[in-house]
C-alpha cells in the first residue's frame, strides 16, 4: 500500500536537486528518456513509477533528470508531497521489479534511517542500509569513476518566442527515430545556427525535419542558408539540443 506524504516524509532521505535541473521538453522527450533508462517501453509508457525503501513503497513521477559530462543523468522525481530527490536511473528501474528489496519487508525499518543511492551535483551518493556498497549498481559506481572528468553543463539560451530569421549551413542529413510511430523521420543536422533578428543569438548546432518543402530546394551539405523558423529547445542527442521548426522563405547559396 502506498504511504501517505507524512508518512513518506519520514521514511525517505531526500537528496534534492543542485539548482535548476532539466525539465522534459514534451511527451516525445520524456518517452525517449524513459526508454533510455529502461523505465518503460515506448508502447508502454508510464506516468508513474514505484519508489521503494524498506518497508513501504509509494509512487513518484518523473519530473526531470541532472545531467553531467560523459552522457551521464540523474533522474529527478516528484513525491505526492511535491518533494523533490535525485536517484540514480539503474536504481530506480531495480525498484520497478517485483523482487526489489524482499529481504527489507520482513521486518520494519526504522523511520528516517532509509536512504537510496544517489547521484549528487558532487558525485557523491548514499547508500540504502539493505544494499552494501559493493552491490550498488553497476552504472552507480561507474559514474563514480568518472566524476572526475564531468564537464559544466551548458547554460540555457535564452530563445525567442517568436518566428525569426536565421542563417545556418548543412551539416548533414540523417535520421531520428520516432519513439510515438517506431520509424524513423529523416532530419537535417545544421552548424553555425545564428539568429540575425535582433537581438542576434548564436544557436550553434541545431537539427530540423527534411520536410517535402525543404526537399524540393535540393539542398546539399555545406549549403548557407537564410530562412524564417522557430527554434525550440528539443535534443536530436546530447550535443544537439535546439530544433528548428517549420523553415520558410529559404535562400542558399553553395559555400566555397
Amino acid at each position: 500500500m502506498a504511504e501517505t506524504p507524512a508518512e513518506t516524509k519520514e521514511l525517505v532521505h531526500y537528496i534534492e536537486p543542485k539548482g535548476d535541473y532539466i525539465s522534459f521538453s514534451d511527451e516525445e522527450d520524456y518517452i525517449a528518456k524513459g526508454v533510455e533508462w529502461k523505465l518503460f517501453t515506448a508502447r508502454s509508457v508510464k506516468k508513474e513509477l514505484l519508489y521503494k525503501s524498506g518497508s513501504f513503497q509509494t509512487k513518484v513521477k518523473l519530473a526531470g533528470y541532472e545531467q553531467y559530462g560523459n552522457g551521464l543523468d540523474t533522474i529527478v522525481v516528484e513525491f505526492d508531497n511535491g518533494r523533490l530527490s535525485c536517484i540514480h536511473p539503474a536504481y530506480l528501474k531495480e525498484m520497478q521489479s517485483s523482487n526489489f528489496g524482499k529481504e527489507l519487508l520482513s521486518g520494519p525499518a526504522a523511520p528516517g534511517s532509509l536512504t537510496e543511492v544517489v547521484q549528487d551535483a558532487k558525485g557523491k551518493g548514499t547508500e540504502d542500509p539493505g544494499k552494501s556498497s559493493t552491490e550498488a549498481p553497476k552504472a552507480t559506481q561507474k559514474k563514480e569513476k568518472s566524476k572526475s572528468k564531468k564537464e559544466p553543463a551548458k547554460p540555457k539560451l535564452d530563445l525567442p518566442a517568436e518566428k525569426v530569421h536565421f542563417t545556418a549551413t548543412v551539416k548533414e542529413f540523417t535520421a531520428k527515430m520516432n519513439h510515438f510511430t517506431g520509424e524513423e523521420d529523416e532530419v537535417i543536422l545544421l552548424e553555425n545556427v545564428k539568429v540575425t533578428s535582433d537581438p542576434e543569438l548564436l544557436i550553434g548546432d541545431a537539427w530540423c525535419g527534411y520536410s517535402k518543402t525543404l526537399k524540393k530546394a535540393e539542398l546539399i551539405e555545406g549549403d548557407a542558408l537564410e530562412f524564417d523558423g522557430k527554434v525550440v529547445e528539443k535534443k536530436y542527442n546530447k550535443e544537439i539540443r535546439y530544433k528548428v521548426n517549420n523553415p520558410s522563405k529559404l535562400v542558399k547559396s553553395t559555400e566555397a
